[in-house]
C-alpha cells in the first residue's frame, strides 16, 4: 500500500466530520471484483453501500448489469441510473408495495422484481399487481441461518413457489439466499459454513425445476462468501461493501483484495485533559452500532484509541507528551462503512489529493420522488 495515500493537500478546504472517497480506488475495487468471477452477468451487487449514481455509473461501464438494493429509493436511484435489473431484497407490504409498483410504471426500461417468503404477503403481492394492471418477479427468501427473514428451504417453500406459480400477476423466477451470518475469518471454515447452508437451497431448487418449472435462478451471498460463491457456476452474487471496503472486512476477510476506498476525516476540536483530545467526530458521523473501539481507526494516528463518544464528539487518549494539537487533521477508516455512508448526504470525491468534486448519496433518504 502506497505510504499516505490518502492525503488531502488541500484539506483546508473541507470542513469536518467529511466522508471522502478516493474514485480511482473505487474503480480497482470494480476490476479487482470482476476479476474475481467467470463472467460479470453473474454479478448483482447491492447499492446499499455506495447509495449515489456515480459508482452506480462505474459499475454500469464495467458490465454490471444487475443490481441489488434494500429500500424504495435505492430503487429509485437505479432506475434513473438505467440500471437493466433490479432486485428489492425486500418484501413490499403496505405502502411500499404500492410505492414498489408506481416504481415499476415510473421506470418501465427496468426490470423490477422482489422477495417473497409467506404466501399472504405473496396474495397482497398478486392482488396488487393484478389491481394496477402489471406484472412482478419474485424471489423466495430463503432462511439459511440468519434467522433474519425468509422461509426455510424445504417442503413449504416447494409449495409457496408453486402457489405463487398460479396467482395472477407474479411470477417466480428465482430463490435467494443471503448468508450473512457467515463470518469466519478462516476462509476453510468459512466455506464450510457456506456450503451446508447452501445446499439445501440448491435442492430445492433442482426440486422446483424437476416439477416442470424453469431452472429458478439463485442470488446468493454478501461481501464475506462472494469468493465461494462466485466458483458455483449460475449463481448470481451480491456482494455490496467491496467498492468502499471497510476495516471490518479488511480484518475479517483477508483474503479479499480490495482497498479502503472510503474515508472519514475529521478534527482535533479540544485538548480536555492530558493525554486526552476530542475529535469532531460522534454518533452522528460514523456508525456506532459495534463497540467504541470499533468505530474507527486512523491511519495517520493508529496508536489513539476512543474512551468515549457522544452525539458530536469522540475524545480518544493520545498518551502523556503527545504532540497533537487543535486543528489537526485524521484520516479514519469506518468499521462499517454501509451505515456510516447513510450518515452523510455527500462524499468529497479526492483525486491527485485534491478534492475534485461531490456526489450526492440520494438514496439515503427514504424517499427520492416515489
Amino acid at each position: 500500500m502506497t505510504p499516505n495515500w490518502y492525503t488531502i493537500q488541500d484539506i483546508n478546504k473541507l470542513d469536518t466530520p467529511a466522508l471522502v472517497v478516493y474514485p480511482d480506488r473505487v474503480k480497482t475495487n470494480i476490476t479487482t471484483l470482476t476479476g474475481m468471477i467467470d463472467d460479470a452477468a453473474r454479478l448483482r451487487p447491492h447499492v446499499k453501500t455506495y447509495k449515489n449514481a456515480e459508482v452506480t455509473g462505474l459499475l454500469l461501464n464495467a458490465g454490471i448489469r444487475k443490481f441489488k438494493c434494500a429500500t424504495i429509493a435505492e430503487a429509485e436511484l437505479l432506475a434513473m441510473s438505467n440500471a437493466p435489473d433490479v432486485l428489492l431484497a425486500y418484501q413490499p407490504e403496505g405502502p411500499k408495495l404500492h410505492r414498489f409498483i408506481r416504481l415499476i410504471h415510473a421506470y418501465p426500461q427496468t426490470r423490477f422484481s422482489c422477495l417473497v417468503d409467506n404466501s399472504s404477503s405473496a396474495k397482497e403481492i398478486s392482488d396488487a399487481a393484478v389491481r394496477f394492471k402489471t406484472n412482478i418477479d419474485v424471489y423466495l427468501d430463503m432462511n439459511v441461518g440468519m434467522n433474519r427473514t425468509g422461509i426455510v428451504p424445504g417442503f413449504e417453500a416447494l409449495q409457496l413457489y408453486m402457489d405463487c406459480g398460479v396467482l395472477p400477476g407474479i411470477n417466480p423466477v428465482g430463490l435467494h439466499a443471503y448468508d450473512g451470518h457467515i463470518h469466519d475469518v478462516d476462509l476453510q471454515k468459512r466455506a464450510d459454513r457456506c456450503n451446508f447452508a447452501f445446499d439445501p437451497v440448491l435442492k430445492l431448487q433442482q426440486t422446483i425445476k424437476s416439477k416442470g418449472y424453469p431452472e429458478p435462478v439463485i442470488v446468493a451471498g454478501g461481501s464475506p462468501t462472494f469468493p465461494i460463491h462466485a466458483k458455483r457456476k449460475y449463481v448470481e452474487c451480491s456482494p455490496g461493501t467491496f467498492v468502499y471496503w471497510d476495516k471490518g472486512y479488511q480484518l475479517e476477510m483477508p483474503e479479499q483484495d480490495f482497498l479502503p476506498a472510503a474515508l472519514v476525516v475529521t478534527r482535533v476540536i479540544s485538548l480536555p485533559s492530558p493525554g486526552k483530545l476530542c475529535l469532531d467526530v460522534g454518533h452522528k458521523s460514523i456508525s456506532a452500532e459495534n463497540e467504541l473501539s470499533k468505530r474507527i481507526y486512523f491511519l495517520n494516528a493508529p496508536a489513539l484509541y476512543p474512551v468515549s463518544q457522544s452525539e458530536e464528539h469522540l475524545v480518544v487518549e493520545a498518551g502523556a507528551n503527545h504532540q497533537y494539537k487543535v486543528g489537526d487533521v485524521l484520516y479514519g477508516i469506518p468499521h462499517h462503512v454501509c451505515p456510516t455512508v447513510a450518515l452523510y448526504e455527500r462524499v468529497y470525491t479526492i483525486e491527485n489529493e485534491n478534492i475534485s468534486g461531490e456526489w450526492l448519496n440520494k438514496a439515503r433518504d427514504r424517499k427520492i420522488t416515489i
